[in-house]
């Protein structure tokens, strides 16, 4: 009898997430099972209690998923969970909160692989705006830029305390530069925007982040990029499944939402079939992501 796939899904929340519930299943787990509330001295003992209560040789055939909303914290509990193993009873690690990891990914690939098609360059010393880095997606996509050598400015839109704040936490858990800045008026967005060359939106669904008039204000820009799919979108004009197509008011191309989308769903599936079809246990986190990511990206 072949043995069960099953995955435990760890979240510090009130509620699993529907959609990583859905995708685990989809992707072809046996059975997933949700553990809400969970702090970060817990993980210990329900990863131990997940590896010695089956052979060592079903580590494979099972996993552990970490979700939740703020990234540092799941990326706490993710080393916990790799700690937490006594070889030879291993178990593979997927950490994805509030799919921020590959909606990350799947961003930066995609605006990599448009730097490359449309203007001959890599993300390195490109000057990158994000905007709504406060939120998981922000912060995640931040770092991922900023690792690939791109020179990175985060900002706020109620003014630079949270941001700079996020800068801090950036540079001293990843060892990367990121800059803070003030978005908080139409004005300082407009001043911004006349600096970059990317400018990236990863504020919630249905909040209009840049105008028309702050895009045609910026005069070096070469991508501008949004995971909003709700209405209004977060750069103006942009239109959802734009893929790389030029951007009205700019001399830039666009990449909306659904073309990022496209990538991060496939991103997540094939990373969670990955952890099933392995032959040994597996551990992956943003980097990997974004890894997978720059395969799929087109």
């Amino acid at each position: 009898m072949a043995r069960k796939h099953i995955l435990h899904m760890l979240t510090p929340l009130a509620h699993m997430s529907p959609f990583d519930v859905n995708m685990a299943l989809d992707a072809g787990f046996d059975a997933v099972v949700p553990y809400v509330g969970v702090g970060v001295g817990e993980v210990t003992g329900l990863v131990q209690d997940a590896i010695f209560s089956r052979p060592p040789d079903a580590g494979v055939d099972t996993g552990i998923f970490i979700g939740g909303k703020n990234v540092s914290l799941a990326l706490d509990m993710f080393d916990a969970a790799k700690k937490a193993m006594v070889p030879p009873f291993q178990v593979s690690v997927f950490a994805d909160p509030a799919g921020s990891f590959t909606t990350a990914a799947a961003m930066v690939a995609k605006v990599e692989k448009a730097l490359e098609k449309k203007f001959e360059r890599s993300l390195k010393d490109t000057r990158i705006t994000i905007f709504g880095a406060t939120g998981v997606v922000g912060f995640c996509t931040a770092v991922i830029a900023a690792k690939e050598g791109a020179k990175v400015t985060i900002a706020g839109h109620d003014g630079i305390e949270r941001v700079k704040k996020v800068a801090e936490e950036i540079q001293a858990r990843f060892k990367v530069n990121v800059n803070a800045a003030d978005g908080s008026t139409d004005a300082r967005k407009k001043a911004l925007a006349e600096e970059t060359q990317v400018i990236l939106t990863t504020a919630k669904g249905g909040v209009q982040v840049i105008s028309k008039v702050q895009l045609s204000a910026a005069n070096g820009l070469l991508i501008a990029a949004d995971v909003n799919a709700v209405p209004p979108a977060g750069i103006e004009g942009l239109a959802v499944n734009a893929d790389g197509e030029p951007l009205e008011t700019t001399k830039a191309v666009g990449i909306g939402p659904l073309s990022i989308g496209n990538v991060k769903y496939k991103v997540e599936s094939g990373l969670f079939k990955r952890m099933i079809e392995a032959d040994k246990t597996v551990t992956f986190d943003f980097q990997d992501a974004f890894s997978f990511a720059r395969e799929i990206a087109k």
